[in-house]
């Protein structure tokens, strides 16, 4: 009998590998694939088996709109709301789905080992859906492993405990990228041609909204709005001194303080006439510090920023890799309780070890550990706890600090309460109260692995009840109230969880994008100072809708989607409800856009007033405005038109020649860094390309989710194919590029170290140096169909023979000039060896001996993402 044939798929490469070596024994074959498949024979569900492990990258698909609704002129954001979705590949370079599809085929069981939250089961039926497979085929089976780490004996122990995936859970992931899709775009898409299109000096490529990236910078711009509307007030306290034992001390008054000057002072006469502190009760109380709760992500994330000064998308990607590699459990829970079968001894055993604290360790296995603190139990994972020992030079400095924080919380967990004796002396002089307050540290507890926490200690003198005591001086101090700060990453961390903004997975993206999007900056201590752009973002919503800005509706929307997760709500109707929610919103809002282009007027600069002259416009002939601030655009005052332009990167004037089609000046962008790319654009051509469908010739990339910003496809000359245009990539193209499918062009200004590159890859080829001008020709290499090329070699250093300076011939069957080229990133070329280009000097048969052209007709994808 032929044994069963398993693909198991994992989230990640490495966690593929841990999974696939604890089943195997470490006897396994591994090859290469679009992400590794090891194999090995082994058992499973009692029967010997054929096992494949391999893994995805994160998900598989995207959810975007069709083509149709990717322009931004070809749609209206209103539609956005009823649109069709689809999911595509997230990243078809990959081809993960076709890899899936191939590992797939002939195997009866598929065991998925994603993440265990709601992403992880939405990944589960991404997979299920590029396999093959059906939930409930009674022929071949899908298998779902719960696992909250990668060790051994949680990957055993999820082996013989194999459930079905919720297609509940999943179904709610895709509820809420519905919801964010649509409702993001369509504002975004509004607002950032709105704005846009009126000012000069807005720092930001997008002007985007999110149902959770704008309350996220509301509570920023709240907390500015407090400290800039705060007004100080002085206030006044009384502070007797007095000397026991060689001893000065200080003491509290009851009343803490006083706004009114004359009253204050007045107590202070009262209280230095008397001049007799009078000890009128000692009371001493022994209280706790109680131990911390299991640790979960939003915990974890909040004491990364405030004590280790990692921001919450840097501190997630240091768990994860932490998780991956086997040192920790799982860092997305929200569960703050240790499940009853939680093995404490083994996990302080895994510790023992450990150079830092295994002393500590030891000493609560020998002594006896405590019971851990009832926490929350979400239901999800364990709290984030340490799997084995690791040390710094294992995990280097940045995932050391992280581990040694889950190490110590963990240990804290489990270690007794911080004990301490609390002694309040009470004092009583001319009818005003005061007091002093000591501490005594007696049981150090938990407090002994985690120092930051520790009881200070005070040590006050020694009193007797109805002492008199003469007080040396009375102090009458004078502050100010003080704004709050900044609000701190961990302060907004703890306002999103407790209203309901994101997910402990999605928190950090949402800080991050606010930070990204030039809406607030971070300063010192992890403060979160919105700008001048944040800050009239939320006020104008505040002035046209406040819900908008406010977290009600998104806790809402969450309340909603954790029902369809629960299997208690549909999942389309949920979708629709809260989409002709925000469509009515949405209307409203645009009908009362001027109430915040008013605030955004008193902020920032028009178009007209921005920027420097550049480039004639091929309308008016007048001269447009270069606006370098993000995003980087033209701007014609005459005709009212603005014209996006690349970004990252440098723009000239292109020795004042203009485009044949359009009569618009041309420009050379160029990339930035020492080989960064060169290349002629045309504003008009580049907004608009001079051929219908040229989105689905070039395959021309989408601003992700936002769609294409602006109008047209953004072409630049090289992946223009006009036959009439000397700048195009017709005239300019050379030869196919060894590396890919693109086309090495001649760059117009990298003289005198000449070069091509290629319009797709980074492949870069050195041409002869120090010639006085390489220019292309019109005539092909009959041997490859690559294009002629001209060189006027400098006299000096001229390598023709009869000392002669110009040269015409190819690059890849001219012996002279094949010598010259060099290639500096991407494959080695190869002479041609044999067969025959089909034309457009971008032969195919140049390289490695393929034999074949690119064709006359424009027949592939290209991409400008550099761009």
């Amino acid at each position: 009998m032929a044994p069963l044939k398993v693909l198991m798929v994992a989230e990640k490469p490495s966690i593929a590998l841990s999974i696939a070596t604890v089943l195997s024994g470490g006897k396994l074959y591994t090859r290469k694939a679009s992400t590794e498949v090891h194999e090995f024979d082994g058992m499973f569900l009692g029967s010997h088996a054929y096992i494949k492990v391999t893994s995805v990258v994160g998900h598989v698909f995207r959810l975007d709109f069709p083509p149709a609704y990717q322009d931004w002129n070809a749609s209206n954001p209103l539609d956005l709301f009823q649109a069709p979705v689809h999911k595509a590949e997230s990243n078809p370079k990959v081809h993960i789905c076709r890899h899936l599809n191939q590992e797939a085929r002939g195997c009866g069981h598929l065991v998925l080992w994603l993440d265990c939250d709601r992403e992880g089961e939405n990944i589960c039926f991404e997979v299920i859906e590029c396999t093959g497979f059906q939930v409930n085929d009674a022929r071949r089976k899908v298998h779902r492993a719960r696992f909250s780490s990668v060790t051994e004996k949680d990957i055993l122990k999820a082996m013989g405990n194999l459930v079905e995936p919720n297609r509940n859970e999943a179904l709610a992931v895709d509820a809420r990228q519905e919801i964010d899709l649509k409702v993001g775009v369509a504002f975004t898409r509004f607002q950032t041609t709105y704005f846009q299109g009126k000012y000069g000096n807005l720092d930001s490529r997008f002007i985007s909204y999110g149902p959770c990236q704008t309350p996220t910078l509301g509570f920023c711009v709240q907390r500015y709005l407090q400290i800039t509307s705060f007004k100080p007030e002085k206030f006044w306290t009384l502070h007797p001194y007095l000397v026991q034992n060689g001893y000065e001390l200080k003491l509290e008054w009851e009343r803490q303080k006083l706004f009114d000057f004359d009253v204050a002072t007045m107590f202070q006469k009262l209280v230095m006439q008397d001049g007799i502190l009078e000890v009128i009760d000692i009371s001493e109380k022994q209280e706790s510090k109680v131990r911390p709760c299991g640790l979960n992500t939003v915990n974890l994330l909040k004491v990364a920023s405030s004590a280790l000064g990692y921001g919450p998308q840097m501190a997630m990607q240091l768990a994860e890799r932490l998780y991956t590699q086997g040192f920790i459990s799982y860092p997305r829970t929200e569960s703050t309780a240790y499940p009853s079968s939680f093995d404490f001894r083994g996990t302080l055993s895994a510790l023992a070890n450990n150079p830092v604290w295994g002393d500590y360790v030891e000493r609560l296995l020998a002594e006896g550990y405590a019971k851990p603190r009832s926490g929350t139990d979400a239901g999800d994972h364990p709290p984030i706890t340490p799997m084995r020992s690791a040390t710094e030079d294992m995990l280097g400095k940045d995932a050391w600090r992280l581990y040694s924080y889950v190490c110590q919380h963990f240990l804290g967990t489990v270690s007794p309460d911080c004990k301490y004796i609390r002694t309040k002396v009470k004092f009583s002089m001319g009818a005003e109260f005061f007091h002093c307050v000591g501490q005594h540290v007696t049981v150090q507890g938990f407090t002994y692995i985690m120092p930051w926490l520790a009881i200070n200690e005070k040590k006050i003198p020694q009193f007797t009840k109805e002492e008199k005591i003469e007080v040396s001086k009375v102090e009458l101090h004078e502050g100010n109230t003080v704004p709050p700060e900044y609000l701190s990453e961990s302060e907004l961390i703890t306002l999103m969880e407790k209203n309901g903004i994101g997910t402990d997975a999605s928190i950090p993206v949402h800080i991050n994008n606010i930070c990204e999007r030039n809406y607030v900056q971070v300063q010192a201590g992890r403060k979160l100072a919105p700008t001048t752009l944040g800050i009239t973002l939320i006020r104008g919503y505040q002035c046209i809708d406040p819900d908008l800005c406010l977290p009600d509706i998104r806790s809402f929307i969450e309340q909603q989607i954790t029902l369809v997760a629960k299997g208690q709500a549909d999942h389309s109707g949920v979708v629709q409800h809260v989409l002709q929610q925000f469509r009515q919103k949405y209307s409203y809002f645009v009908k009362q856009i001027e109430n915040m282009d008013a605030l955004f007027e008193a902020q920032f600069s028009p178009l007209s007033n921005s920027g420097r002259v550049l480039s004639k416009c091929g309308k008016c002939l007048r001269y447009m405005k270069y606006i370098s601030m993000q995003p980087s655009r033209l701007y014609c005052s005459t005709c009212e038109d603005v014209y996006n332009l690349p970004q990252r990167g440098t723009l000239k004037l292109y020795k004042e020649l203009t485009c044949p089609l359009d009569n618009f000046e041309l420009l050379i962008f160029s990339m930035a860094g020492p080989e960064g790319k060169s290349f002629p654009l045309c504003p008009f051509c580049y907004n608009n390309p001079p051929f219908e469908g040229i989105d689905t010739l070039y395959g021309t990339t989408t601003t992700g989710s936002f769609g294409k910003l602006g109008k047209g496809a953004g072409m630049p000359c090289f992946l223009c194919p006009h036959p009439a245009c000397r700048h195009s990539m017709m005239a300019q193209g050379v030869c196919a590029c060894p590396e890919c499918n693109g086309t090495l062009v001649l760059d117009p200004v990298s003289a005198p170290k000449w070069r091509l590159y290629c319009n797709m890859c980074n492949c870069l080829v050195s041409l002869p140096q120090g010639a006085h001008r390489i220019a292309t020709t019109q005539e092909q290499c009959p041997e490859c169909g690559s294009k002629i090329i001209e060189i006027d070699f400098n006299k000096k250093t001229t390598p023709l023979d009869d000392g002669a300076t110009l040269h015409t011939g190819c690059i890849l069957c001219d012996e002279l000039l094949h010598s010259l080229i060099e290639v500096k990133h991407g494959k080695s070329f190869f002479k041609r060896l044999g067969g025959r280009g089909r034309g457009r000097g971008a032969g195919r048969g140049a390289f490695k001996g393929r034999g074949r052209g690119t064709g006359k007709g424009v027949d592939r994808k290209m991409s400008f993402r550099d761009f």
